[in-house]
C-alpha cells in the first residue's frame, strides 16, 4: 500500500484524503492549525455556500480563470456529486435563492465534520499543529515531504494549502513556494471576491447602506462605451467604498486593472426603467406635489440614507419648489438617478479577499488527474491552483472537484 501526504486541511485537502483512502492508499494530512477547515468556518458568513445546484455547463460560466482545465473536474465531481457526499456523510443540504447550497443546519461546522467523518470512516490520519517545511526531492524525483528538523517519506503527496487570503486562518502561501521547489511556475497573485475602494467623499455617508436590484457598470477612465464589467444584483457602501455580492465577483474580472489604475463604476439604481420610463414617473411626482421642496419629493425615490447625497450630487436646491425645477435640471436628476458614478481606486487586502486570483500555473497540471506533468506523485488541489470564481458557491466546488481528482488518482495509482 502506497503512502499518501496531503498539505492542508482545508476544503480541497480533505476531500482529497478521503477519496485518496477510499482509493486504497495509507493517507496522512498535515494541517498547520490547531483545527480542520479553519476557512470553512467563515465562509458564507459562517453558514458555508458549499456550492452550487446548477448544470456542469452552467458551473463553468462562472468559472474566471482558466475554466477548460476544470472541464474533467466538474464532470467527475458535479455539485450534485459534492450534495450526495456530504448528505451520505451525515450533513444534510438545502438548496437557496440562486442555487446556493448550504447545510440544513446553517452551520459551517457541519461541513467540516461530514469530512472529518469521511477521513475517520478511511483511516485517515491527521496531524494538527504540524508545519510542512517543504517537499523532499532526491534528484529532482519526489520523495515526501520535509518537516522540522527531519524528512517524511510519501509516495504521493497533495498539495492542498489554500492561496493568500484570510491569512488569519493560515493562508500563507506555502503552496506556491512547494510548487516552485518543482519547478512549477507560480502566476501572479491579487486578493479577489474582495472589497474596493472609492474616492468620492460621500460613500462615508452611505456606510452600511445595501442597495438591491442595482445594475453596476465598471469602465475604464475616461469612461468609455464599453463596460468591462456589467451585472445587476445586490451592493453594499461601506467607510473605505463599495462591497456585496456585485462588487466581489466585479473585483474576480477587473482587479488586476484595478491594481494598476483607477477605474470608473457606474451604478444605475433603478435600471427596470428606462431613462424616459423614470423622467415621467419623476415628472409624476412633481405635478402631484408641485408646491413641496425637491428634498420632500425626491425622498419617495431612494432608501432613506440615500435621499441627502442624491439632492446634494443633483446640484438643486433641497428647498427648491418642484414646480420651479427646469427641464434640464430634472433630465440631469434622471441621468444622475441612472449613472451614479464611483471612482474605483483599488482592492482591499488578502484580509478581507475570499479567495486568490493567481497560483499554480494549471499548464504544468495533468486536468484529469491533478498531477504535476513535471513531477511524478505531486498532486495539487484547490485554491492554490490559478482558478478561480464568482461568488455563489463556485469556488468550493473547484475545491471538491479538484480534491476529488487528486485524491482519487493518488490512492488508485498503478505504481502501488
Amino acid at each position: 500500500m502506497g503512502r499518501i501526504c496531503v498539505i492542508g486541511g482545508g476544503a480541497a485537502g480533505m476531500m482529497a484524503a478521503v477519496f485518496a483512502a477510499k482509493g486504497g492508499g495509507a493517507v496522512e494530512l498535515y494541517e498547520k492549525n490547531e483545527k480542520l477547515g479553519k476557512k470553512l468556518f467563515i465562509t458564507g458568513k459562517g453558514r458555508c455556500n458549499l456550492t452550487n445546484d446548477c448544470e456542469v455547463e452552467e458551473l463553468l460560466q462562472h468559472v474566471c480563470t482558466n475554466g477548460k482545465f476544470l472541464y474533467s473536474g466538474f464532470y467527475g465531481f458535479t455539485a450534485q456529486d459534492a450534495m450526495a457526499f456530504f448528505r451520505e456523510a451525515g450533513t444534510p443540504v438545502k438548496t437557496e435563492r440562486g442555487g446556493r447550497v448550504f447545510p440544513v443546519s446553517d452551520h459551517a461546522y457541519d461541513v467540516t465534520a461530514a469530512l472529518e467523518r469521511k477521513m475517520r470512516q478511511y483511516g485517515v490520519k491527521i496531524h494538527l499543529n504540524t508545519v510542512v517545511e517543504g517537499l523532499f526531492l532526491e534528484e529532482g524525483q519526489l520523495a515526501g515531504i520535509r518537516l522540522f528538523g527531519k524528512t517524511e517519506p510519501f509516495d504521493r503527496v497533495i498539495v492542498a494549502t489554500g492561496g493568500l487570503s484570510y491569512p488569519v486562518t493560515g493562508s500563507t502561501g506555502d503552496g506556491y513556494r512547494f510548487a516552485e521547489e518543482a519547478g512549477h511556475e507560480v502566476t501572479p497573485c491579487i486578493p479577489s471576491l474582495v472589497p474596493v475602494n472609492a474616492a468620492e467623499a460621500w460613500v462615508k455617508e452611505l456606510q452600511g447602506l445595501s442597495l438591491r436590484n442595482v445594475k453596476m457598470s465598471v469602465y475604464e477612465m475616461p469612461k468609455g462605451k464599453r463596460a468591462v464589467y456589467e451585472e445587476f444584483g445586490e451592493m453594499l457602501f461601506t467607510h473605505f467604498g463599495v462591497s456585496g455580492p456585485l462588487v466581489l465577483s466585479a473585483s474576480s474580472y477587473v482587479g488586476r486593472r484595478l491594481r494598476e489604475r483607477p477605474l470608473c463604476m457606474v451604478i444605475d439604481l433603478k435600471p427596470a426603467l428606462t431613462r424616459e420610463q423614470l423622467d415621467a414617473r419623476v415628472l409624476r411626482d412633481f405635478d402631484a406635489s408641485p408646491n413641496k421642496s425637491f428634498k420632500n419629493v425626491a425622498a419617495g425615490l431612494f432608501p432613506a440614507r440615500l435621499v441627502p447625497v442624491m439632492i446634494s450630487l443633483s446640484g438643486i436646491e433641497p428647498e427648491k419648489k418642484v414646480h420651479l425645477i427646469t427641464r434640464e435640471e430634472r433630465l440631469a436628476f434622471v441621468d444622475r438617478i441612472k449613472n451614479l458614478e464611483l471612482t474605483l481606486t483599488g482592492l482591499r487586502d488578502y484580509r478581507e479577499a475570499v479567495i486568490t486570483k493567481g497560483g499554480v500555473a494549471v499548464r504544468s497540471v495533468n486536468p484529469s488527474t491533478m498531477e504535476s506533468r513535471l513531477t511524478p506523485g505531486l498532486y495539487f488541489a484547490g485554491e492554490v491552483l490559478d482558478l478561480d470564481a464568482v461568488t455563489g458557491g463556485y469556488n468550493l466546488q473547484i475545491a471538491w472537484s479538484t480534491g476529488y481528482l487528486a485524491g482519487t488518482a493518488a490512492g488508485t495509482a498503478e505504481e502501488f
